[in-house]
C-alpha cells in the first residue's frame, strides 16, 4: 500500500519534508541503497507510531521509547533489517514483536502478507488498531508468544524478529520456507545481527551482519 494515496490535497502531510530528509540521510552513507526500502521509509508515517510526547523526535534517526520496557527501532536499523530480507511483493512475512507496528507497516508497502506476533496486550491493542485504522490492510497482528512462530500460517518467505533472543528457536527456521531468510538480532546487552538463509534444498547458513542492540525476547524463551 501506499501511505500517501491516504493523504488528499488538500490535507498536505506536515511530516513529508521530514521524512524525505531521513531518507536522505540513510541514503549518504550507502548502506542502504534498495529504493524500495528507502520508498517505505519516506511514505510511513512514523510519528503516527510513537507516543505523543515523542511526536517531535520522530524522524531523527534513533530508537525511542514506546513503552512497557520496549521502543521503536532506528530507522537505520528497520532499513538496515528490512533490505537484508531481499523481499519480494509476493512474498510472506513473520515478524516476532509487532510493538508500535512500524516495522509492520514498513513491510506492509513490501510484500503481500505480514503476520506479526505481539506478546504485550497492551501493545498489541495498540498497534492492531493503529494498522488497521491507517489502511496496512495486509498486516494481521496476533497476541502471543513469538518464540513459537505461527505455524498455522507458514512456511514464510521471510521471518525478522525485533526482540533479541539469547538463541534463536529452532522452531522458526522450520518455520522458513525453501528459499527464505530470517534475521535476528542475537545476544545479551550487546547483539550480533544475524542473517540465516535456507537453500531450495533445505540447508541452513548463517552470517553476521553489524552489532546492534534489542531490548530482550520475552515470553517463554525469555523465562
Amino acid at each position: 500500500m501506499s501511505f500517501g494515496s491516504l493523504m488528499s490535497n488538500a490535507n498536505p502531510d506536515p511530516f513529508a519534508r521530514r521524512r524525505s530528509d531521513l531518507v536522505s540521510e540513510l541514503r549518504r552513507d550507502g548502506k542502504i541503497f534498495v529504493e524500495q526500502v528507502l520508498e517505505a521509509i519516506r511514505e510511513v508515517p512514523r510519528h503516527l507510531f510513537v507516543p505523543d510526547y515523542q511526536v517531535a523526535q520522530a524522524y531523527e534517526n534513533r530508537p525511542l521509547s514506546i513503552g512497557h520496557s520496549q521502543t521503536i527501532s532506528q530507522p537505520f536499523v528497520v532499513a538496515y533489517m528490512t533490505q537484508s530480507l531481499q523481499l519480494k511483493k509476493s512474498d510472506k512475512v513473520l515478524e516476532i514483536g509487532t510493538g508500535s507496528g512500524y516495522q509492520s507497516a514498513i513491510l506492509s508497502c513490501l510484500v503481500s502478507k505480514v503476520y506479526s506476533i505481539e506478546i504485550v496486550p497492551e501493545l498489541f491493542n495498540t498497534a492492531s488498531e493503529r494498522l488497521k485504522s491507517h489502511g496496512y490492510q495486509n498486516v494481521r497482528v496476533i497476541q502471543g508468544d513469538g518464540a513459537l512462530g505461527l505455524p498455522a500460517e507458514a512456511p514464510f518467505d521471510g521471518i525478522i524478529l525485533t526482540a533479541a533472543p539469547e538463541e534463536l528457536p529452532v522452531v522458526l527456521l522450520e518455520q522458513l520456507a525453501p528459499g527464505g531468510r530470517l534475521i535476528v538480532p542475537l545476544g545479551k546487552r550487546i547483539q550480533n545481527l544475524v542473517i540465516y538463509e535456507k537453500s531450495h534444498a533445505g540447508k541452513i547458513k548463517s552470517r553476521n551482519l553489524l552489532e546492534v542492540v534489542f531490548v530482550p525476547m520475552t515470553g517463554r524463551l525469555g523465562d
